[in-house]
This record gives structure tokens, sequence and C-alpha cells, in this order.
């Protein structure tokens, strides 16, 4: 019997694509061998590399045209589900085939050449330390996200000599300068941040698509497969406290460094062993 053909398509935002590039993973890893897949986004990037991927082709009357949602998401507060789930069940009732998640994150790939390259924040700072992703805001659709941009520079200044922090967000979105930051919004392309990411030893960020990427993209080898990341969890807010929604601003700078703290050890101790010049030094 042939493979069934599928034209994937999505409009949504990056983070969505991301746990896309899951559906699609799964799919194949349930049903090896009965589909082919290809997908239409506004991401490429998100989709380079990918094995489960074939060129199809519209004008092919064999294809099927799918554009995927994921209604699962409006049972969330009712169910014990994650965003990973929504496509996955989207797509398990429109092909009339079981489909579970096999593994606990997006599917993003990167290729040898790409692994190999010297990460962007070494290439710019000419410091080989290990650093921090930090996205301080967000989308102006969803303040709830939003936490003040003081205590991200709190977390920051506490950490001073001891990890780096990269600043990452696209200029249309909020994201207000952090001083003693590596100043890179607005300066990487989607898959530059794929890669800025898998040279990350952790990241600090609300709900947003780099939490998802943290644990999408694999780690260089010798470091541990899971990055930590840190984020306060998050439509427009009408039950605020000052400034803040009221759920972020019982987030605390204390809370976020303690969570940080947890890890900043063991990469202190790992560039050390790695890398005895570093800049790193503990307080």
């Amino acid at each position: 019997m042939k493979p069934a053909k599928l034209i994937l398509q999505n409009q949504q935002a990056p983070g969505d694509i991301l746990m896309l590039t899951a559906a699609v993973r799964d799919l194949h890893r349930c049903h090896p061998g009965k589909f082919l897949t290809d997908v239409r986004t506004p991401f490429p990037d998100l989709w380079r590399h990918n094995p489960y991927l074939t060129p199809l082709s519209e004008e092919d009357a064999t294809v099927e045209r799918l554009m995927c949602h994921y209604p699962l998401v409006h049972r969330s507060n009712q169910e014990p589900v994650h965003f990973l789930h929504g496509f996955t069940a989207y797509l398990s009732e429109q092909l009339g085939v079981p489909i579970t998640p096999r593994a606990f994150k997006g599917d993003i790939h990167l290729s040898a050449e790409e692994k190999a390259e010297e990460p962007l924040v070494h290439r710019l700072t000419g410091d080989t330390s290990p650093y921090w992703i930090v996205v301080a805001g967000g989308k102006f659709d969803f303040t709830i996200k939003w936490w003040a941009t003081e205590r991200y520079q709190a977390v920051v200044d506490h950490f001073r000599g001891r990890l780096r922090f990269v600043q990452d967000g696209l200029l249309a979105h909020h994201h207000p300068p952090l001083s003693g930051v590596v100043d890179l919004r607005g300066k990487t392309s989607l898959r530059e941040l794929v890669k800025l990411m898998h040279h990350a030893a952790g990241v600090i960020c609300p709900v947003t698509m780099h939490m998802h990427l943290c644990a999408a993209v694999e780690t260089p080898p010798g470091r541990p497969p899971l990055r930590p990341c840190v984020h306060q969890p998050g439509s427009l807010c009408v039950d605020v406290a000052g400034d803040l929604p009221r759920c972020m601003d019982m987030i605390s700078a204390e809370d976020v460094i303690r969570e940080v703290e947890r890890f900043a050890g063991y990469w202190v101790w790992e560039e050390r062993k790695r890398s005895p010049g570093s800049l790193l030094t503990e307080n």
C-alpha cells in the first residue's frame, strides 16, 4: 500500500509551529512508512534538516492538504494536557489513526556544519564562557506574559561575574533593554536563534517560544541533555497589581534567582573544567 501524501499547513506564530514539528515526528514514529509529509508554514527555519519531510506538490491530485489546529487548548484548564498534545490529538482525529507523543519536546534538527560553527556570542565578544538567554518582555497582545524589567535586571545583576546573559527578542514587541547583557534584540534570524539556543546553558523567559525551543534544541556533546529554563507562567490581564498582572507580580526576583542558583554552580564548575582561563568567577 502506497503511503498517504499530506501537506500540513499552519499560519500561526513560531511557538505554535515548533509544537507542530513534534506532531509530525510523532505521526511518523507511530506509523512508520505510512505517510509522506510536507509543510506550508511561515517559518521554514524551524523545519531545516527535518528527516520527516518529503517535498510534495500542491498540483499532485493524490496529495491531501490539511490545515492544522489544536482545539485541545480550550480544555487545558480542565484536563492535564500539555501544548505538545494539541496538534497530535488533532492530527489523530483528522487522519483516523492513533498518535501519541514520543518525546516531551519539539523536533528541531541541526546539521553537522551548524553544530561545528563557532557560537555567535563567542564570535561577537571573544568570550567563550557559558551564557544564558534572557527574554525580558513579550508580545503586546499577551501582556499577561510580561514581568517587570527591574526584576529581570535584578536577576542579571545578582549573577554579574558568575553568569553571562544574552538578551533576545523582537524589536517589534515589548523588550526593554537590560544592562550588563549581550544585546541581541532584533539581531538574529530564527535559524540563528536556534543555533544560539544550541550553545546556551539555560534560559530565563515568560511563557513563549524560547521556553519550548529550550527543550527542542539539543545541547552540545559533553553537556547535560536538558538545559534549564526558568519561566514566569502566563490575552490581556484585567487582574493587575500595580503595573503587572497579579500572577506575575507574585513572582519576585529572588524566586527566579533561587531557581537559577540551582544550576549556576554546576555550569561554573563545568566551564572551569573545560576552560581553566574562563572569565567566570565565583562570588
